[in-house]
């Protein structure tokens, strides 16, 4: 199967759409998302793919992020995150290879093992990057999402037809709210 049969694009949150790091304040939770993931986020569904984020933590900052983009999947203190995918693929009728996962530790190994094609991040564990089929150039919550979402859609040979849907809908959006930016 492989990279060419995916149809939904599965990835941690903590350490991949984000540094890692997590800041508290004296009632907030702080984390850093790179602007270019979420559009990689768009690119991603302009491209065919459905996108959920998995996570082992909940966080009102990541369900803030996840509904400004839209996220129609966005799984919570799952910290079994295979047995959560397996639900999710029987639920939308596809098989976990035709699933890529994105994560970066030792939590992710089983459905990083499991899954049709997967990635990590230049710091994920040492037995992650063993076991993934690539390694990202650009670093967790700094563009490896968007890296990613590149890499499918032109490997599935869809790149230059989803950026016609980008700047279609991207002139759309700025049509009906001027001035406002994703």
């Amino acid at each position: 199967m492989g990279i060419k049969n995916i149809k939904l694009l599965l990835t941690d949150v903590d350490g991949i759409l984000t540094n890692g790091k997590v800041y508290y304040g004296e009632r907030n939770e702080y984390v850093q998302f790179d602007i270019q993931d979420g559009i990689g986020h768009r690119l991603a569904v302009y491209g065919g793919l459905t996108v959920g984020w998995l996570t082992g933590r909940d966080s009102k900052a990541v369900a803030a992020r996840a509904k400004k983009l839209k996220v129609s999947i966005l799984y919570q203190g799952k910290l079994d995150k295979l047995s959560a995918a397996q639900a999710l693929c029987k639920k939308m009728k596809l098989n976990l290879s035709q699933t890529a996962y994105m994560g970066d530790d030792l939590i992710d190994l089983p459905l990083l093992n499991q899954v049709g094609w997967s990635a990590t991040v230049p710091y994920g564990r040492t037995e992650v990057k063993k076991a993934v089929h690539y390694v990202t150039r650009a670093q967790a919550g700094d563009g490896a999402f968007r890296e990613v979402v590149e890499k499918i859609l032109k490997t599935q040979g869809v790149w230059s037809k989803t950026l016609r849907v980008f700047e279609r809908e991207n002139h759309r959006r700025a049509a009906l709210a001027p001035g406002l930016h994703s």
